[in-house]
């Protein structure tokens, strides 16, 4: 089968591959559509996976083509999203369920072989079977779109508060369509430069580029989703006095900030968050199963979020426009073997 391969830092070939073997409790998935997360960027370029060789690519959907264990037969032909973290079950907070915060995970795309290929190997556990009339580009973006959904509801917010996001990214645009669709009306996106206001007011959101934090507005909750040292301060100096903030955005290196923006902290009574991934269960309640019935009930247009979409031989295109930033982006998407 056809693969990109990452062999090491910044050596990511398009290369023919063995088929991946498929065990008990486990499934073959043919890919139809693989997003682009902004983690692949230096996961590829600079920073690497935790093993080469890898097969990146955690946001993905596709077909079922192949069970390891004649139970699961049913499954076969099913269209299907995938959760990429793989829990191990063993430790505490794998028994309480909190399978985003399991301490031993296995992880597609960066400690496994992922979705950038024409098959990939995938627990029956991590399966979400999904209705006809949810797109494969749509169900690829079931993992970024819970993650989005997890930090909002972190956020535990009232109708009548203020919401404020700091990102123009997919996930930052998502938690705002997530706020709105929660009850929300006052919903603004706060970002660095005009690029991403077409598709952010296409979403029905509010756009503000910040140029001064000293005249920003105070808001009640405040997500952060970037992940520097900059659009964290600003998160700061955004929150109001007893404000929540969520800090969302994977980090670009070592945070350092202003003594006042921690004295605005301490003064201001802030309550300060982390989030990460996202709440997962194939049978009961979480993020992926409110996410997927949103989808599935054409109640959250996420379509507009797809701002580029590049054939599987072209891949190398999608991430050269975000590494370079070539031209404004959103979500990017490959589709496969179509």
């Amino acid at each position: 089968m056809k693969a990109y391969v990452l062999y090491g830092v910044n050596d990511l070939r398009y290369d023919n591959v063995d088929i991946p073997d498929c065990p008990n409790n486990w499934a073959i998935i043919r890919v139809k559509a693989a997003g682009i997360c902004s983690s692949d960027i230096p996961r590829i370029f600079t920073k690497g996976t935790y093993h080469f060789p890898t097969i990146p690519g955690h946001e993905f959907s596709g077909i079922v083509e192949k069970v390891g264990t004649e139970k699961d037969q049913d499954l076969i032909g099913k269209k299907v999203g995938v959760f990429p973290l793989i829990p191990c079950r063993k430790c505490s907070q794998c028994k309480e369920k909190s399978y985003e915060t399991c301490t031993h995970y296995d992880y597609i795309g960066s400690r496994r072989n992922g979705g950038f290929a024409e098959l990939v190997a995938v627990p029956i556990w991590n399966l979400v079977p999904l209705a006809e009339n949810v797109p494969y580009t749509a169900a690829a973006m079931l993992e970024p779109l819970s993650v989005a959904l997890h930090a909002v509801k972190l956020g535990k917010l009232h109708s009548n508060e203020n919401v404020c996001i700091i990102g123009t990214g997919m996930i930052g645009i998502s938690a705002a369509l997530w706020a709105k669709k929660r009850g929300i009306d006052s919903v603004t996106i706060i970002g660095r430069s005009e690029n991403k206001r077409k598709i952010i007011e296409a979403c029905g959101i509010e756009y503000i580029v910040c140029t001064n934090k000293t005249e920003i507005k105070q808001y009640d909750f405040v997500l952060e989703a970037v992940g520097n040292p900059i659009s964290i301060e600003l998160a700061i100096y955004a929150a109001k006095p007893r404000g929540r903030i969520v800090l969302m955005g994977n980090p670009s290196g070592d945070i350092h900030f202003l003594q006042d923006a921690y004295w605005s902290i301490l003064r201001k009574q802030l309550n300060i968050q982390g989030t990460w991934n996202s709440s997962y269960d194939n049978k009961y309640s979480s993020d992926w199963t409110e996410s997927i019935a949103a989808l599935e009930n054409d109640e959250l247009d996420i379509s507009p979020l797809i701002s580029h979409t590049f054939s599987q031989e072209k891949l190398m295109n999608g991430l050269r426009l975000m590494r370079e930033h070539k031209e404004p982006y959103c979500k990017v998407m490959t589709i496969w073997n179509e």
